[in-house]
């Protein structure tokens, strides 16, 4: 049980850090509220999900070559400035209520987390080395089924802070005026740009390097 509670708490300090995630998941909760603070979240763990099976069966080096990770870097760039310039173009949307089209913008909230997460070449190194470590730790100690169960760990620690981010980020509508509401969503949009920015110099990198 100690082990299992070590991988949760494992999943919590890797979804801790501030990045692109928390601030997709902080401007989405202001604008427009809980449930699709916790969508961007969601659509985050997909993505880890996905990147745990292909460690899993072996095509983490697929992943690593220097094609996939400029046109990851690219990619990310790309998902991230778009996604930061929509936050500020729509702050002026803050605190208003969305009533039309709300399941599109659920889908659009999920989408955003799963795109941010995958596009991510950070993530993905992030991944090969964390998860690469306690797969080779725990098969050649531990069979199939405590792997499972040590990854359901890691899920639930992720789990626990997207609900923790999303229940602040709707708090935080409910507590402040629009003017700040306004300039924290602002400050998201600048925030992703800025990642994006760093994605689109490694590309760069990348390519002439």
């Amino acid at each position: 049980m100690s082990i299992f509670v070590s991988y949760i708490l494992l999943g919590l300090s890797l979804s801790a850090p501030m990045g692109p995630i928390n601030a997709a998941q902080l401007d989405r909760g202001i604008r427009f509220g809980f449930m699709n603070a916790w969508l961007v979240g969601f659509g985050a763990m997909v993505a880890d999900g996905v990147f745990m099976m292909l460690i899993y069966f072996g095509l983490a080096h697929v992943i690593d070559t220097p094609f996939m990770k400029t046109f990851l870097w690219l990619f990310g760039f790309f998902v991230l400035t778009y996604t930061g310039i929509e936050n500020i173009t729509k702050a002026n949307s803050v605190g208003l209520e969305q009533t039309v089209g709300r399941n599109e913008t659920n889908r659009k909230s999920f989408r955003t987390g799963f795109f941010i997460a995958i596009s991510n070449p950070l993530n993905i190194l992030f991944w090969l080395g964390i998860y690469g470590s306690i797969l080779a730790q725990t098969s050649s100690m531990f069979g199939t089924a405590q792997l499972f169960l040590y990854s359901a760990g890691i899920f639930l620690g992720i789990t626990i802070w997207d609900l923790t981010m999303a229940s602040a980020a709707a708090g935080a509508r409910a507590w402040v005026n629009p003017l700040i509401l306004k300039r924290i969503s602002i400050l998201s949009g600048v925030t992703l740009i800025g990642f994006g920015l760093y994605f689109g110099m490694q590309a760069v990198k990348m390519f002439v390097g």
